[in-house]
């Protein structure tokens, strides 16, 4: 009588993490971070919707909040178009003879120089996304798709849907798609962990901003392109440390296309601004995440080769998930304790 050949829980385990980061390398290999990005998103906010509302109701709120949220950045997209390289334009003359005035060398020889290089890489996102949203793209497909998918997601949360139904109850396909179910569970967490904590920062950092730009037209000093600096200023702000940099830039630069004193004010605002973030940061992503600065920086540097744009918002995540996953782990022999 032959008996069916048997495979141990830490093989199906050990081959779920080999098929787990597999998925992850291929999506990244073939240009699926936006559509992973989308579905992490779509995933989070599902989460929270369920937790006052009713599965139906999660998923036609989600709907309605899809639609807002493509239609804002259709606004944002074809006022940034205009604006931002109309600030280049205004704001690099400044920049460059305040740089000589205060005999600051740099690697330009010449104000025109500066607002050329700094325009052509402005004009070549821009157009992309230009693009992005004028007509029916390969990534607007991919997601749509994965609002698709998402909604999917959250209402069966499992791979395997007639797993009552096998003869063998501890079959393999079961074994194996319970523990890859665990993987993903474990991914959404570091991806609730960290991106959680610098969404709620990012929202605190747009609602200060917003209301320091509201300040100024009580004032008489209004601010240009208001809408397009919350847009951005929420936006970098998804991004860990280097997010605030470059929101902090287009603001200033912004501020000096009106005057060289609008741009200081908004400048010395932003500073205090951040000071008031480093203790926010502290306790909102310090006590969450507990990584050093330096590993997150590079982490962001090599998404940001890998991937781009969707590696460097992943790669903090990713990172937090490898420390999850590790840390359930025990050495043989080590003092460490399983979780």
């Amino acid at each position: 009588m032959s008996t069916a050949p048997h495979t141990s829980e830490q093989s199906i385990n050990r081959a779920s993490f080999v098929a787990f980061f597999g998925i992850l390398i291929a999506l990244f290999y073939y240009g699926l971070g936006t559509p992973l990005i989308t579905i992490l998103f779509g995933y989070l906010i599902l989460h929270y919707l369920g937790k006052v509302l009713s599965k139906y109701w999660s998923i036609v709120a989600f709907t309605i909040l899809v639609f807002v949220l493509f239609y804002l950045f259709y606004l944002f997209v074809q006022e940034a178009v205009r604006a931002l390289p109309q600030t280049v334009n205004k704001s690099m003359p400044v920049i460059a003879s305040l740089a000589k005035d205060y005999g600051i060398e740099t690697p330009f020889q010449n104000p025109e120089g500066l607002k050329s290089y700094v325009l052509d890489a402005l004009e070549s996102q821009l157009h992309f996304l230009a693009r992005f949203v004028q007509v029916f793209t390969k990534e607007f497909v991919y997601v749509i798709i994965a609002l698709v998918a998402t909604t999917g997601i959250f209402s069966t949360r499992c791979f395997d849907l007639g797993r009552d139904s096998y003869p063998l109850r501890n079959n393999l396909y079961t074994s194996f798609t319970e523990k890859l179910e665990v993987r993903f569970g474990n991914f959404f967490k570091s991806f609730h962990t960290v991106m959680g904590a610098q969404v709620l920062i990012s929202l605190v950092n747009t609602f200060f901003t917003g209301l320091f730009i509201y300040s100024l037209h009580l004032f008489g000093v209004p601010m240009p392109y208001s809408f397009v600096i919350i847009m951005i200023t929420f936006l970098c702000g998804l991004l860990p440390i280097i997010g605030n940099l470059m929101s902090n830039t287009v603001i200033f630069c912004v501020g000096l296309t009106q005057s060289v004193q609008l741009g200081v004010i908004a400048l010395t605002y932003l500073i205090i601004l951040h000071k008031f973030e480093y203790f926010l940061n502290s306790k909102i992503i310090g006590g969450r995440i507990k990584n050093p600065m330096w590993l997150t920086l590079l982490s962001l540097l090599i998404g940001e080769r890998l991937a781009g744009i969707p590696g460097m918002i992943l790669a903090p995540v990713i990172l937090n998930y490898c420390k999850l996953e590790g840390s359930k782990i025990e050495v043989a022999g080590g003092d460490a304790k399983s979780a």
